[in-house]
């Protein structure tokens, strides 16, 4: 299947802070769209602003990184799908880090974007490489469940079932919705009630 996620490869932004929250990733202000679409700009927008230029969003030799590098309880707050929505616009597909809030996983999931764990002294030390070398090339591979970077090389975890969902491409709800249409016909009239309100109509 097309929604198959088995290998994130590309390259990296290393954002380092515990306990980055949903109102940081996007701030509320933003909620207000009637879409997704543009959201994208303002990810991180008042850290940013804070930073003038120095956040790793705004610096030119991560332009075009597709894997975010985190650290511990990435995330939390709130459980807008907003904040995942508002990276995903910029352009990350992947997210490595030390620990992910649970809605904040669940809503990566959905989108079929994986946010997969590491050790916490692995995760400073591929943050490192990739402040040291921004144009390292990283690659996530969710089938032997190791994420690569040169010459280094670490396990990663995440949960099973979300791992399944991803290889399999089951994670795309709309996606199974489609490509089991003519099924879904066919079990729909086999349902009685389906047919109530052409029965009320006549």
């Amino acid at each position: 299947m097309t929604s198959e996620v088995k290998t994130v490869s590309g390259s990296g932004i290393p954002l380092v802070g515990n306990d980055i929250d949903t109102d940081r990733i996007i701030p509320a202000r933003f909620l207000r769209c009637v879409t997704f679409d543009g959201l994208g700009e303002h990810a991180f927008e008042d850290d940013r602003k804070a930073l003038a230029g120095k956040h790793p969003f705004d610096q030119p030799q991560y332009k075009g990184a597709n894997i975010l590098v985190v650290n511990r309880n990435f995330g939390c707050g709130s459980s807008r799908e907003h904040a995942p929505q508002a990276i995903s616009k910029w352009g990350i597909q992947a997210l490595i880090g030390e620990s992910f809030a649970e809605i904040f996983f669940g809503n990566c999931v959905a989108m079929g974007i994986p946010c997969v764990t590491m050790d916490p002294e692995k995760v400073k030390e591929i943050q490192q490489i990739l402040t040291n070398n921004p144009q390292a090339g990283v690659s996530i591979n969710l089938e032997t469940m190791q994420v690569l970077c040169g010459d280094f090389s670490a396990s990663i975890s995440i949960d099973r079932g979300a791992r399944n969902m991803f290889i399999s491409g089951t994670w795309d709800a709309c996606g199974q919705l489609v490509a089991n249409a003519a099924r879904i016909r066919e079990t729909a009239m086999q349902l009685p009630y389906v047919g109530w309100s052409n029965l009320a109509a006549g």
